[in-house]
């Protein structure tokens, strides 16, 4: 049995996720923007919160932890280097480690680039990754704190992943990164399909994320800097993967 996902929109644009499984009664949350609408959904499903998982330290991911923390004491756990800029902390994380939810099993990524201390946690029988603001629905993260050549490498990692797995990513953000991607992959059927699609959920109010990494794959230009296409458009053909990327990066801050 898989762990039911609770996707739970938060302040403007944030999403925090729910991790439940019905054998153990185990919930997780990971991240926590704001803690009204999260205890709001444990409330109405009577489920009790066991764990926090953290990705990185910026306040619109972890601003809801002290009051989660006083109705449910649930333990919380993050990135090791970043203790000092997190709550605190019940356990610190290094890549590789694990977190338990009932029976399952969930790994953690090491993934720089927003932030130098940015975890994503993947749990490979339910087949979800929580990327936060690493790899995002049609782009990835500011650079805020690390380099393009460490995003570049954290989204290597995550590419490596099954094509199938559900990529839940942090912010509601995908219709502005799809606008990005067709300026410089226009001719790319199934990104123009991604963004009608996108532009029917929004109108009708519905998140969209999660999204599949099949789909990731097929129009975030940031995890195509591979593609002959883009690289034309670009005038990088003979560049290298990371220098496209960071040429992408660079137009999507000034986009």
């Amino acid at each position: 049995m898989t762990l039911e996902l609770v996707t739970i929109p938060c302040l403007k644009d944030n999403y925090a996720y729910l991790l439940h499984d019905a054998a153990s009664g185990e919930t997780t949350l990971i991240d926590a923007p704001e803690a009204a609408p999260i205890l709001s959904v444990l409330k109405a499903r009577r489920w009790r919160l066991d764990q926090i998982l953290l990705t990185h330290h910026h306040g619109d991911h972890i601003d809801g932890v002290p009051d989660i923390i006083e109705a449910t004491s649930a333990d919380i756990l993050g990135a090791a280097a970043d203790a000092h800029r997190l709550p605190p902390l019940t356990r610190g994380l290094i890549e590789a480690d694990t977190v338990q939810i009932g029976a399952e099993k969930g790994y953690v990524i090491d993934v720089p680039g927003h932030t130098v201390g940015h975890l994503a946690f993947y749990f490979p029988a339910s087949g979800y990754c929580f990327t936060a603001d690493s790899l995002m629905a049609a782009g990835c993260g500011r650079l805020f704190e690390g380099t393009p050549q460490q995003m570049f490498e954290s989204l290597a990692k995550l590419q490596q992943l099954p094509p199938t797995t559900i990529i839940c990513s942090g912010h509601e953000y995908t219709a502005a990164n799809l606008a990005f991607a067709a300026t410089i992959d226009p001719e790319n059927r199934a990104l123009q399909a991604r963004i009608r699609a996108v532009t029917r959920a929004r109108s009708g109010g519905h998140p969209t994320v999660p999204v599949a990494l099949s789909e990731e794959l097929a129009t975030n230009p940031f995890l195509r800097a591979q593609d002959p296409y883009i690289r034309a458009q670009l005038g990088m053909a003979d560049a290298t993967d990371a220098q496209v990327f960071t040429e992408i990066r660079a137009l999507k801050d000034k986009f």
